[in-house]
């Protein structure tokens, strides 16, 4: 059980025993925990009790159901409370800005205990009627809950890619003969998956002996089954027409209509290999990723198809926290360990003050920070620290502190984390305005979405684009693989306004600037290239290109 998986049992407790107004200090208590523990790197699953227990914060009772979930799966405490609680109460606690006290509301006042219950009664106007909720609390909650339905069946792309890089070593192991390729939304990196699909050449039959994997249904073309909770599902096929089958269930329904558009007549069955496909078509092979719709098409006709960042031509982590604000480990071990990884520069950019929730920087702690970092860059050199600041993007789109102190950064990433519930005008002109903000240099998670959690304020994308190409300021791909904010979607928009895109781990301890995988994963299926990347380029090129130095 990873460290995250153990935190949100805490979180769940927390909120489970609020719901039901438990002890309030023992609800602080596992809150806490969970904010703990989800940003600690150490192996919790294999600490004994006593080891444990002399961590920050975790004392006797807490060890003791870490070291419970570690080696049973379960927490008992936990299990009693969720069979106070119907399911869909469960789920609706889940739901960001639905606290505790407005679940118990709805479910005493109006007796709802599914989702779909609550959804029926905002639509009846009904929640107005409950004290703390009025029209506009009524409309948000509407907007969150048909969220929460449409992403329902959804996994995040670690999540499967992690079951995969497992199952796929399993299944090579136990059938050296047989080929196994992951295919479809997981070799396209998509950001949220359905399930975990593979192409094999290993019988059905075969298949339903695999020990571990639960299969739910079987026929001669694919085996639906489930492995630790993540949906599977193996596409059978020859080996004679591997390639066919690859290049079938690999690209998205509009990809693969206007492939078959193009090309007609052409008989695409039969290819051991899927280069064959695409010779037999007569079009220049296209990287996964890219297969979401036809207009790639359209650029490998063209011999315009772009030449694909990779992992390794990221040279700099730009945006990470230190225990300056809200991150685990120091400056300095966040420096290290981007050096150690290969690594330029660090541009730390920690949170400014108005993120009060984030312990955000007052001056006097920036300035604090800055001598430090004057310090390691004279003993780590040639590696360098970048000054910069994570800077709160006020309400009416104005930038935290003052012109005076900003203008001592090296660069600064403006970002939105107050007051999310905007209308699209709204939330579009606040960044606009910051966008116009001389000091600001690259535009910080732009929607503030979380996958399968919270869908993000509205923006008019191509507006915040186009005044980004205007002011010369570049968006942040957020990489944590909970954003990943902008959107692949918009990168050829971008690209094309001459915008320079940002793929930042936005990495709140060492561990998180491996996130930079996620956002060149994404990078790719939006198309973009190294020459479009900003932290591709050198920290002196960066802050060149930024201008906030001269040639």
């Amino acid at each position: 059980m990873t460290n995250p998986e153990i935190a949100r049992h805490f979180r769940e407790l927390g909120k489970l025993m609020e719901l039901h107004g438990d002890n309030p200090f023992k609800i602080r208590s596992y809150t806490n925990a969970y904010n703990k523990l989800r940003k600690d790197e150490r192996d919790l699953a294999g600490m004994s009790e006593a080891e444990l227990q002399q961590l920050e914060g975790v004392g006797k009772a807490i060890a003791g159901k870490i070291h419970e979930l570690a080696t049973t799966g379960r927490m008992e405490t936990l299990e009693k409370w969720r069979e106070k609680t119907p399911e869909g109460i469960r789920e609706m606690l889940n739901i960001s800005g639905f606290g505790p006290k407005k679940v118990k509301a709805v479910w005493d006042g109006l007796g709802v205990t599914t989702v779909g219950q609550l959804l029926y009664a905002i639509n009846e106007n009904r929640l107005v009627e409950l004290k703390g909720f009025g029209l506009k609390t009524q409309e948000s909650l509407k907007q969150k809950l048909e969220f929460l339905q449409r992403s329902r069946g959804r996994l995040l792309y670690p999540t499967v890619a992690l079951t995969a890089t497992a199952l796929l070593e399993q299944l090579r192991n136990m059938f050296p003969d047989e080929r196994f390729e992951p295919t479809g939304e997981l070799r396209r990196c998509c950001p949220t998956l359905s399930a975990l699909p593979l192409l094999t050449t290993l019988a059905p039959a075969r298949a339903a002996r695999i020990p571990g994997l639960q299969v739910r249904e079987a026929t001669e073309e694919r085996t639906v089954a489930e492995v630790d909770e993540v949906p599977v599902v193996l596409h059978h096929c020859t080996s004679a027409d591997f390639g066919s089958k690859q290049f079938r269930h690999t690209g998205s329904r509009a990809f693969l209509r206007t492939f078959v558009e193009q090309c007609p007549g052409l008989d695409f069955t039969g290819l051991a290999e899927e280069e064959d496909v695409f010779a037999r078509a007569r079009v220049p092979w296209i990287a996964p990723e890219m297969r979401e719709d036809g207009r790639v098409l359209e650029l490998a006709q063209n011999g315009s198809l772009p030449v694909l960042i990779e992992e390794s031509d990221v040279r700099g982590v730009v945006h990470a926290h230190s225990t300056y604000s809200d991150g685990i480990h120091s400056l300095r071990e966040m420096a290290l360990a981007a050096r150690e990884r290969g690594y330029e520069y660090l541009v730390m950019s920690d949170h400014s003050q108005a993120a009060f929730y984030a312990n955000g920087l007052k001056p006097d702690r920036v300035r604090e920070q800055w001598q430090e970092i004057e310090a390691l860059n004279r003993e780590l050199a040639p590696f360098r620290i970048l000054k910069s600041i994570e800077c709160d993007i006020l309400s009416d789109g104005s930038l935290d502190y003052d012109a005076d102190l900003r203008s001592g950064f090296d660069l600064i990433i403006a970002s939105v984390h107050s007051n999310l519930n905007m209308d699209e005008e709204r939330a579009t002109e606040r960044l606009l305005a910051a966008i116009r903000n001389p000091d600001t240099d690259i535009l910080g998670h732009p929607t503030g979405r979380l996958l399968l959690s919270r869908e993000g304020y509205p923006i008019d994308h191509m507006r915040v684009i186009d005044a980004c190409a205007e002011h010369r300021v570049a968006i942040e791909l957020n990489a944590n693989p909970y954003r990943l904010d902008l959107d692949w979607s918009w990168i050829p928009y971008a690209v094309e306004r001459g915008v320079m895109v940002s793929i930042n781990p936005d990495a709140h301890a060492t561990g998180g600037i491996g996130d930079i995988r996620y956002g060149v994963l994404a990078a790719r299926k939006g198309g973009l290239e190294k020459r479009h990347c900003l932290n591709a380029l050198g920290w002196r090129e960066l802050l060149l290109r930024l201008g906030r130095i001269e040639a």
